[in-house]
């Protein structure tokens, strides 16, 4: 099946390179080239990147931060990779644009569904930062949300793996991929790919997820065309 409007989950370690810290220019370049080539093809993509490789919101909390702030620095942290990646976008030739869950104009237009939907529409690449603005929300339940109410045909999460696993294929060599894989069972076997609240919002508006190795060149561009790539979650 071939996709002709993606929401993208990166995490922020994914744009710090093989350190997963601070943004790796070669790394967003390559990223850049990515989206950009299946964005003018055609394809309408909406991006929801994480923050982990600036500042990590629940993770501050075992060093003493309040959840609730710890929370908000790690929005500000998504609002940086998407500034930075939509610079890397617009240098590979299409135009980027930043929304943010609450209002920082100048730095990024506020996220508005009907604006985003239109920006799509008229071939530009927006990048919803932020994540819903509210504490106590994963950057995946911020794509699965998005991904949603822009009415993506699926949510693609970049990963550094190529699928889902029924355990750790970095730890355990045996592990088992699986090419697909029902919401139900994904929840039931607590697969860690996205968290629960996130997949249970995707498995009840029947939106799709794709997990496949974001840093294997060419993989984003099989996808959308319908190849078989990854592992495909949904509810069939």
């Amino acid at each position: 099946m071939s996709y002709k409007r993606i929401l993208l989950k990166l995490s922020g370690e994914a744009l710090g390179g093989e350190k997963g810290v601070g943004l790796n220019e070669s790394t967003m370049t390559v990223f850049a080239k990515e989206i950009s080539e299946i964005a003018k093809n055609g394809v309408q993509v909406a991006i929801v990147i994480g923050g982990g490789n600036i500042f990590r919101g629940i993770a501050g909390t075992e060093k003493g931060f309040d959840r609730v702030r710890g929370d908000q620095m790690g929005m500000l942290a998504t609002v940086i990779n998407s500034i930075g990646l939509s610079v890397f976008i617009k240098e590979a030739g299409v135009d980027a644009e930043v929304y943010t869950a609450t209002p920082m104009m100048p730095m990024a237009k506020y996220y508005m569904r009907d604006e985003v939907v239109d920006y799509l529409n008229r071939g530009g690449v927006a990048i919803i930062a932020g994540g819903t603005g509210n504490p106590y929300c994963t950057t995946d339940s911020a794509a699965a949300l998005r991904a949603c109410e822009i009415k993506a045909d699926a949510l693609l999460k970049g990963t550094k793996v190529d699928g889902v696993y029924d355990s750790d294929p970095m730890k355990n060599p045996s592990a088992k991929k699986y090419k697909e894989l029902s919401f139900a069972k994904a929840i039931a076997d607590d697969l860690h790919v996205m968290d629960q609240t996130a997949f249970t919002m995707c498995k009840e508006n029947d939106m799709p997820i794709v997990v496949f190795n974001m840093n294997k060149r060419g993989e984003l561009a099989k996808i959308v065309s319908g190849e078989p790539v990854g592992t495909i979650v949904s509810n069939k």
